[in-house]
């Protein structure tokens, strides 16, 4: 026998729900306000409780019965038999919702009911439930319209959007069952199915990219929930519960078995990219999803990803954000839309239709959603050759030079100043890559570098006491004034987030571009990689202590330890050098030193690479060297070293082992980076060690000149 169960719902999403229930079996399907009623077996509801990504609530109505005043709703509860629903030392809760009713107080019509029941119990047993708000054995929802009541058991025990992998929602996140209805009303099962990918530019928390991905790897949205109202009702049936978790488990197990298609989130705050991803392990979705720190202006769609959804949810000017500057990034959006991802759809939700229109595409679709009281607009696109971008100065299918904010003319101007004396200094010293920027305004703490053509910026991790919205737009206005200055394309700007680094962390993947770039120095040629890693392979302010290897290399047998790609090998190369060893732990480096040493003209195989870890191989080494160049971290605990290193701690028996190798009269140039770092020369009497730390340090570090330690270092 069936019973009749009603699911509650946002605003706008009852359609959809209604369609959805249809897949769990249900029938008798009848949309209504906020919510879909129907029927079906006890396994009906369940399913719905387990699978619904739409609903928020699931009850099993009780009864159904007038309530004029407090005192009809105390008469209705006592006419229930509620040792059918729960035990006399179980716990309960009710909540209640009042809409046209003359009752006015919803916590006292939920004390009401609460008094009914327990005085039903105090009269047969002579004991009573306790109230417990959090999880309690027995959830009730008592929702009274026009004066008419409906008591329901709350199967769901707490609204269903939550799936139970949310730790921190940082800054207004959608509902999940927001996100899916979302995410169904722009199509992207049919999209998923076909093998098109998904990117959220502005994910925050990333509610839409991992709803996407529990769909894509047919998970439950409820599988991750420890508590459901149902779980301590005298009518719930364990058994039948068990073999539903177990199918959902198997369905999930193959799920993320299979192949899926790329599914990427992007924000410009660290932040909330930090809380997406622990949302995405707890989800157990960190090998299916992919978040990343990342401003529109850097928005790009996957590689070898021909079709897809990009979907996000912008401030809309309401709690994030503020009025006037919100048409700017709107438009922003828009042209990187039309730029990157042709061939794929687009839906963003607003609730301001005039921003909407800010985005300067064509919606071919618009439908009504629900966020929280605020009502939205989902605007759909299809981002083909027809539709053309439009800026906001009305340049019909073209960019137009913005208007910049006043930070950011002041930070242009800054910058402006900078490369008009330090590009004559690289000029002279024929470089094409120097820092050009560097915490110089202390409100825009980036770190800009020119690698010739393109931009390796850096923004410097901000501490907590700074406003986190602040910080963007600051990175914002940083990033408007970049292109104007420097006369280069948006997409030739990479972004970074420099903060402290522990062990070989500075070294490790960010991204998998694979995008190389040749620049040059003086005589030198190298490859940098300003996408995949935090540093590009090549350290600018090593500049001139490279210039003295190859001032000193002569003739004589080079040994560069902690290599990293190889660039103080080259430039020995180039000053005479007849041997060259390098020493580093990664082998991907060492491919990297070996085309940077076929990129100048010498033969890798001719020269003696070796993969190690420095401290293991200086144990074992043998031979003598006439020049040594020495840079290690500051600290490692890589998982590749037998130890861990600190170079204040043990850098006295690291230059006596690494001095053992230096022929008569050789030399040896030890640097590194640790700014508090305390060069202990008593403890190393039979060493004759010179401090040149401020001849090594280039004219575009000059502001920050403790950006190194340098040492020349020979035997006595």
């Amino acid at each position: 026998m069936n019973d009749v169960f009603f699911a509650t719902a946002a605003l706008g999403l009852e359609p959809l729900l209604a369609d959805e229930l249809a897949t769990f079996g249900a029938q008798e399907i009848k949309p209504e306000r906020a919510g879909v009623s129907f029927s079906g077996t006890l396994e009906t509801a369940y399913r719905t409780c387990l699978w619904s990504r739409l609903a928020s609530r699931v009850l099993l109505p009780l009864a159904t019965f007038p309530a004029a005043d407090p005192d009809d709703l105390y008469q209705a509860g006592l006419g229930i038999n509620w040792a059918e629903q729960l035990s006399p030392d179980g716990s309960l809760a009710v909540h209640c919702t009042l809409i046209d009713s003359k009752i006015t107080h919803s916590r006292f019509a939920a004390l009401r009911i609460k008094d009914a029941i327990v005085d039903q119990f105090r009269s047969r047993y002579d004991r009573r439930p306790s109230v417990s708000l959090e999880q309690p054995d027995l959830s009730l929802n008592l929702h009274v319209h026009r004066d008419q009541a409906t008591l329901s058991l709350d199967l769901s025990g707490a609204s269903l959007h939550r799936r139970g992998y949310r730790i921190d929602g940082v800054h207004a996140p959608l509902k999940e069952n927001l996100a899916a209805a979302i995410l169904f009303r722009a199509g992207w099962p049919a999209i998923c199915a076909a093998g098109g990918g998904l990117v959220d530019p502005m994910c925050g928390s990333g509610t839409l990219p991992l709803e996407a991905a529990l769909l894509a790897t047919d998970t439950a949205p409820g599988l991750l929930r420890d508590y459901y109202g149902f779980n301590r009702w005298l009518g719930h049936d364990a058994a039948l519960w068990d073999e539903l978790l177990e199918e959902a488990r198997q369905r999930r197990q193959t799920g993320l078995a299979a192949k899926t298609p790329p599914l990427i989130g992007y924000d410009a705050d660290s932040r909330a990219v930090k809380a997406a991803w622990d949302h995405a392990y707890k989800a157990g979705l960190d090998k299916k999803i992919h978040f990343e720190r990342r401003t529109v202006r850097e928005l790009v769609a996957p590689p070898n990803c021909a079709s897809g959804l990009l979907v996000v949810n912008p401030p809309y000017g309401e709690r994030l954000g503020e009025q006037s500057e919100l048409p700017a990034l709107y438009n922003l959006l828009g042209e990187k839309m039309a730029q990157h991802c042709q061939g794929w759809r687009a839906a963003v939700i607003t609730s301001n239709l005039q921003l909407g229109r800010s985005i300067g595409l064509r919606a071919g679709k618009s439908n009504v959603l629900y966020n929280g009281a605020l009502k939205c607009s989902l605007l759909q696109f299809e981002l083909d050759e027809t539709n053309h971008w439009q800026s906001l100065a009305d340049g019909a299918g073209k960019s137009v030079k913005r208007k910049l904010s006043p930070g950011a003319e002041m930070f242009a101007n800054r910058l402006q100043k900078n490369l008009k004396k330090l590009k004559k200094q690289a000029d002279r010293e024929q470089t094409d890559s120097f820092r050009i920027y560097d915490a110089d305004l202390p409100e825009y703490a980036v770190a800009v570098d020119l690698y010739g053509d393109e931009v390796h910026l850096q923004e410097y991790h901000a501490p907590k006491t700074v406003d986190s919205r602040k910080a963007a737009q600051r990175l914002e206005d940083v990033q408007a004034a970049l292109p104007q200055v420097l006369n280069l394309p948006e997409g030739n700007i990479h972004l970074k987030v420099r903060q402290r680094q522990k062990g070989l962390q500075q070294y490790e993947k960010q991204a998998q571009r694979g995008v190389f770039k040749e620049v040059h120095e003086g005589d030198c040629r190298f490859l940098v990689n300003l996408t995949d890693y935090l540093d590009t392979g090549l350290f600018l302010d090593h500049r001139l202590t490279r210039k003295l290897v190859q001032e000193l290399a002569a003739g004589t047998r080079f040994l560069n330890l902690f290599a990293y790609t190889g660039a103080v090998t080259v430039h020995a190369l180039r000053g005479g050098a007849r041997e060259t060893t390098t020493v580093d732990m990664s082998k991907t480096y060492l491919q990297w030193a070996a085309r940077n040493i076929r990129l100048n003209g010498f033969s890798p195989e001719r020269q003696e690479l070796i993969q190690a870890d420095c401290l293991h191989w200086l144990e074992t080494a043998k031979g003598e060297y006439d020049l040594i160049f020495l840079d290690p971290p500051s600290f490692s605990n890589s998982k590749s070293m037998t130890t861990t290193f600190d170079v204040q701690r043990d850098h006295v028996d690291l230059l006596r082992r690494v001095s053992g190798l230096l022929a008569p009269g050789g030399t040896l140039i030890f640097s590194n980076n640790l700014r508090t770092f305390s060069m202990e020369s008593a403890a190393l009497p039979e060493l004759e060690i010179e401090d040149i730390s401020a001849k090594t340090i280039p004219f575009d570090f000059q502001r920050n000149p403790r950006i190194h330690n340098c040492w020349l270092i020979r035997k006595h």
